[in-house]
């Protein structure tokens, strides 16, 4: 009898539970932990149809109406783009803890662009500024309420020094690029268990990033992965790609397979080591305050 994905007969061969012997978590489980759905939907996408009607029934309405509708069209196009980059930037923020608002309110932008464009393609059938202008207040109206507007504020970065935390941002967008150029290499290979392999390590390089961000101070020590490593990564997933998708080499898919055990392990070995000098750090901080409450003549009862 067929088994569900996740079973101990799928590609990744993991118990379903989620669980290993060791008592660690599997990569399953990461994997589902770190799964990332594509935050743009049908409805975003849907956004681009009023424009291609706008455009089509300009069409034969006369040169000035024509050129109306062109611009109130190009509005709307506008508006769905800065629409689905804002949906991305706002994933982003939402899967980290520690976040910087986006630089740029691109739903907002979204929104009075269609507000604009619904401006324009009433005066191209009704020409008033009144008319248009309520058209444009009531698309702009409600593109809010079934978008929203962006994060406008920071998240998790009280007590972060602004300037590491920065850089912290600067290396995740930099891990993250050559992530998703990974993931498009492999793509051309057509070969579902090397895709499965590449989403499995990049939820382990995933949990770097989660904890460098959580902890800027990790980032001298996690550099080296994040930019080298993964650039590294990259650079063999691409060539990988193109040989295997060219001859289907299964030495260089093996290869390509040792590569990705290789660096999953020492990736989540440095994440390891990171975690636990985290805690040192903070068992000592723990005792030195106790040290100084027992000097002021305060009397902790200490964990057996």
């Amino acid at each position: 009898m067929a088994q569900r994905f996740g079973g101990k007969f799928s590609p990744s061969g993991n118990d379903p539970s989620g669980s290993r012997p060791d008592g660690r978590t599997s990569s399953s489980s990461r994997m589902m932990a770190n799964a990332q759905v594509n935050p743009v939907g049908l409805r975003a996408n849907l956004m681009f149809v009023p424009a291609a009607v706008l455009m089509l029934f300009s069409l034969g309405a006369g040169a000035s109406a024509l050129v109306i509708g062109l611009i109130g069209a190009g509005l709307w196009v506008g508006s769905a783009v800065m629409l689905r980059e804002g949906l991305k930037a706002e994933a982003a923020y939402a899967a980290r803890k520690v976040a910087r608002r986006p630089a740029l309110p691109r739903k907002i932008l979204a929104a009075l662009l269609c507000g604009l464009g619904g401006a324009v393609g009433a005066w191209a059938s009704e020409p008033g500024v009144i008319t248009a202008a309520l058209y444009g207040l009531a698309c702009s109206g409600l593109h809010f309420a079934a978008f929203g507007v962006d994060p406008l504020s920071d998240k998790g970065v009280a007590g972060v020094d602004e300037f590491q935390s920065s850089r912290v941002a600067r290396v995740v967008d930099e891990a993250e690029t050559h992530l998703a150029a990974m993931k498009d290499a492999v793509l051309r290979a057509k070969d579902r268990q090397v895709e499965l392999r590449v989403d499995q390590f990049q939820s382990v390089a995933r949990d770097l990033c989660r904890t460098v961000e959580e902890d800027p101070r990790d980032l001298t020590a996690a550099r080296k992965y994040l930019t080298v490593y993964l650039m590294g990564a990259r650079d063999a997933s691409i060539k990988f790609a193109d040989i295997f998708a060219r001859s289907g080499d299964a030495q260089a898919r093996a290869d390509y397979l040792a590569l990705l055990d290789d660096l999953e392990q020492n990736f989540a070995a440095r994440t390891e080591k990171l975690l636990l000098e985290d805690r040192g750090d903070l068992t000592i901080e723990i005792d030195v305050l106790r040290a100084r409450l027992e000097r002021e003549g305060v009397q902790m009862d200490r964990p057996s």
